[in-house]
């Protein structure tokens, strides 16, 4: 009962930011009001530095999050280099939810990269001119990603067709980016 009680709570904090957020489609919350309901925010992720997987239902069919499923995605999202964690942006996993969904949904989704301490982002950047000094990986708002069986142009087409936010394309480093950032692409 707590728990409910807590994702009820966490339900109307994020409501008028998750409805102010999602760009280019209707909000959940919007589709609640009218009745529709929506489709569970469920992910499906295999972070591959870390060799752990995930299978968790963060967000019901009425819009309300469950704060031990977010929290088990900021770990599973976590530093693989210090184990940090950082609160993962709201934008960023419904992002991540909808490029799956589009995608015929139940994919397992190799996290490439989540969050990033600025320690190790500083590391990678001494190695790297494509690391960005401010990156939105710091902050939690960013995903490097692949997906098994589905091709990184169509992940790439996809997530350019959602135009929920950044979209970068690496082919010769395996993975597609993407963060909750305005919508650009590289």
């Amino acid at each position: 009962m707590k728990d409910t009680m807590l994702c009820r709570r966490m339900f109307l904090k994020s409501s008028a930011f998750f409805a102010a957020t999602l760009v280019g489609a209707k909000s959940a919350f919007a589709k609640f009001m009218e009745g529709g309901g929506v489709p569970e925010g469920k992910l499906s992720l295999y972070n591959v530095n870390c060799k752990e997987r995930l299978t968790v239902t963060y967000r019901n069919g009425l819009g309300e999050y469950c704060d031990d499923a977010l929290q088990a995605l900021n770990w599973i999202f976590r530093c693989h280099h210090t184990n940090e964690t950082t609160a993962m942006d709201l934008r960023v996993l419904e992002y991540l939810n909808r490029l799956d969904n589009s995608l015929g949904g139940g994919n397992e989704i190799h996290i490439i990269s989540g969050y990033r301490s600025p320690e190790y982002n500083a590391r990678l950047r001494s190695r790297s001119a494509g690391v960005a000094k401010d990156s939105l990986h710091m902050k939690g708002m960013a995903i490097d990603l692949a997906i098994p069986r589905i091709g990184l142009d169509r992940i790439r087409h996809t997530a350019l067709a959602l135009a929920a936010g950044g979209v970068g394309y690496y082919p010769q480093s395996g993975f597609v980016h993407i963060d909750s950032g305005l919508f650009r692409a590289w």
